[in-house]
């Protein structure tokens, strides 16, 4: 693994270590690009500085944690990233398609074709199946019915619970509950996977097996993850740690 983290001076040597992916150093192409990104919140009128002037490259294929202390902006970076929220100044760009120019419903749309995400409390409907919670996603799409179950279950497949595909969350553990939320992640085929800690309500042996799953689809499927975690042994599984204070790269 390879730390990221810079001083304030070194913003060159933090965008050449952008450049180099796991498999051997060769350059990869930039994905994601945010220029002097600013993020500002109103708590009525008082203005609340969340991230400042930040600049930030990942590469194609990239696997990177971002950490950092409660209240210093790696949720709300994610967010951007993710196109979930707007950038207060700034531009951020993914395969130079600028979200901050996009309207909401743009970056909806967006979103449902270039982001998957994976929570804490994984966010599964309760009265659904696995499979049909993995399914969710793709009734946003024009592919027909059995289209829609066949990619469910190849991704639950992927995740390793093809078998689970007809229990429904109350029947599945925590950590079985956490891959169904990450083969729903993977069903439409994302460019980017955010994960918001998703190792956080899970025991370390459960928290492990889905690290190697994150591992898995960013080395053997090529997704570009980009995850919050306070926890310093999912951060070992990335590539590339980066640490906010204060709503800067530090």
């Amino acid at each position: 693994m390879s730390d990221a983290s810079t001083t304030p001076t070194s913003t060159a040597a933090n965008t050449a270590a952008n450049t180099a992916v796991k498999s051997g150093g060769a350059a990869a192409a930039t994905l994601i690009r945010l220029s002097q990104v600013g993020k500002t919140y109103y708590r009525g009128k008082e203005a609340v500085e969340v991230l400042k002037n930040l600049d930030l490259e990942m590469p194609d294929g990239a696997f990177e944690a971002l950490m950092g202390p409660s209240g210093s902006g790696k949720s709300t970076l994610l967010n951007l990233i993710a196109g979930l929220d707007n950038v207060t100044s700034g531009s951020i760009q993914i395969s130079g398609v600028d979200l901050s120019r996009m309207s909401e419903g743009e970056r909806a749309k967006w979103r449902s074709q270039n982001v998957g995400f994976i929570f804490q409390t994984y966010n599964l409907m309760p009265v659904l199946t696995a499979a049909e919670n993995v399914e969710l996603p793709l009734l946003l799409t024009s592919l027909p019915s059995a289209e829609r179950k066949k990619r469910a279950l190849t991704a639950l497949r992927v995740v390793g619970l093809e078998e689970r595909a007809s229990h429904r969350p109350d029947q599945l553990s925590g950590g079985q509950q956490q891959r169904v939320a990450i083969a729903r992640a993977i069903v439409t085929d994302p460019k980017i996977i955010v994960a918001d800690e998703p190792t956080g309500d899970l025991d370390r042996a459960s928290a492990d097996q889905i690290l190697e799953l994150l591992v898995k689809l960013n080395k053997e499927l090529g997704k570009t993850i980009v995850m919050v975690t306070h926890d310093p042994a999912a951060a070992e599984r990335a590539s590339i740690v980066r640490r906010l204070d204060k709503g800067q790269l530090t």
